[in-house]
């Protein structure tokens, strides 16, 4: 699967200060867990990039910010511009869609470009299990509570559709032509998008193209050249990753390495 970790540019990461701790899972379609703790600074935004991923963000000292306590943020097709100031201690949990879609029990078109609060999914549990993760004495046990708690629901909630989670498979893995894709499943591409959009919450072109954002940043390290980078990862042509990385960054690749 394509990387869902946070696009932003390298003046952003300078200019924030704080800790994380990363810890994998034992969840089937949990990505990872990242814990995060930063002191007390004066406003600064954030601009977060579509991710091949669903966050959670449990908020155990919450700054002021511009989203709701403990938000869950669901697949996007554009950035998201969020102003924080003030301390913040949290962990943040990324699910497939998969895993969420089990986890909060709905189609994920509802979580679509939106923030809401993880109570609103999951009513007083949400608040129960962020009093106990803030309580633990360390990461290590953070991350098995949350482990604990996730790991029977994901199990037991609804799955979604074997075709649609194929294809979600099958997009977010290499470059490839919606078209294919809906051939491979037995599917017209209209009915691929159509449900596609309802269990996933973006359509079959615009998670590819999340996918191949993320795909070209992790190659950016060794790419010799724009013109190199484009070709490897699927882009018709430098210009063409340029207008995408802009549409769906805020920025250019240059302003993002350069910052």
């Amino acid at each position: 699967m394509a990387e869902w970790s946070l696009v932003v540019p390298r003046r952003d990461i300078t200019a924030s200060r704080g800790r994380h701790v990363f810890g994998s899972s034992r969840v089937p379609g949990v990505l990872d867990y990242a814990g995060h703790e930063f002191p007390d600074s004066a406003e600064m935004p954030w601009r977060v990039t579509p991710l091949g991923a669903l966050t959670m963000i449990l908020d155990f000292e919450a700054p002021a910010r511009s989203l709701p306590l403990s938000p869950v943020l669901g697949l996007r097709d554009r950035p998201l511009l969020v102003s924080q100031a003030g301390p913040a201690r949290g962990v943040t949990v990324a699910l497939t869609p998969a895993a969420a879609h089990a986890l909060f029990g709905l189609p994920l078109r509802l979580l679509a470009n939106a923030n809401v609060s993880a109570t609103d999914l999951l009513g007083p549990d949400a608040v129960l299990l962020t009093e106990q993760l803030a309580s633990a004495p360390d990461w290590t046990t953070r991350f098995a509570l949350l482990d604990d708690f996730l790991l029977p629901r994901v199990r037991s909630g609804p799955a979604l559709a074997r075709p649609v989670h194929a294809a979600w498979q099958r997009l977010t893995s290499a470059p490839v032509r919606v078209d294919a894709v809906a051939a491979e499943i037995g599917w017209t591409r209209q009915h691929l998008t159509a449900r596609f959009r309802e269990q996933i919450g973006l359509s079959p072109g615009t998670v590819g193209r999340i996918a191949r954002l993320h795909r070209a940043v992790s190659r950016l390290p060794a790419a010799r050249s724009w013109a190199e980078l484009a070709l490897h990862c699927g882009y018709a042509d430098q210009s063409h990753l340029n207008r995408d990385f802009r549409s769906l960054t805020g920025c250019t690749p240059t302003e993002y390495v350069t910052g």
